[in-house]
């Protein structure tokens, strides 16, 4: 809306320097508009403060399960960059992360490589015993640990952790155990989301807009 005091120009005319201004001084208003969040996502900002281990299932999760098999014999996987861009910012801000996945891949090796993930189990069905070891080597609590699954094996882990989430195609049984459905799909930025929800609760995510976007 242009401030009533600006003269609004005719049409086809240019804006003046009055209604320049007063847009520039909108679009900081909007910039700085706090973001909505739903009950959920603000209900949940105390439990997610205390995680420092975001651990991963891949298919379904990092990918939208699609699995591609090439004439050579191996499979491809398709990756989010946004999720990744959000992984990255989580691990700077000081929340290792992690791959458990019941499935073996060299594309997963090579993802996990170049987004440094602390832990990367593969070839791995018993999430719970790998979970087990991860705690003993870190000497994390399980409160202090997020998992994201989409499917029938994930269940007993997500019943462990101190933040269980899913993306919003889980399978239903999922859904209805996990303390935060995503609104986006697996391999869509339902990863990234809850890096956002975790970034959020440690009060990092608007010092990283600021620092990535020069607000």
């Amino acid at each position: 809306m242009s401030d009533t005091n600006c003269p609004v120009s005719g049409p086809g005319g240019y804006p003046s320097d009055c209604e320049l201004t007063q847009a520039l001084r909108e679009r900081a208003v909007e910039r700085n508009r706090p973001l909505l969040r739903s009950k959920k996502w603000m209900s949940l900002l105390p439990r997610a403060k205390q995680i420092k281990l975001l651990l991963l299932d891949v298919d379904g999760v990092l990918t939208d399960g699609t699995i591609v098999y090439t004439e050579e014999g191996g499979e491809s996987k398709g990756f989010n960059t946004k999720d990744g861009f959000g992984l990255r910012m989580l691990q700077d801000s000081g929340i290792d992360v992690g791959v458990i996945t019941a499935r073996t891949s060299e594309a997963v090796r090579r993802r996990a490589g170049d987004l440094g993930f602390a832990h990367l189990y593969q070839g791995r069905k018993d999430k719970n015993r790998v979970f087990d070891e991860i705690l003993g080597a870190t000497k994390l609590r399980p409160l202090h640990t997020a998992y994201m699954g989409d499917d029938w094996l994930d269940l007993p882990l997500l019943g462990r952790v101190g933040l269980a989430a899913s993306p919003a195609d889980a399978v239903p049984e999922v859904q209805q155990r996990v303390d935060y459905v995503c609104v986006q799909n697996g391999g869509h930025g339902a990863v990234r989301e809850i890096c956002d929800l975790i970034l959020e609760a440690k009060g990092q995510l608007s010092t990283l807009l600021a620092q990535y976007g020069g607000l």
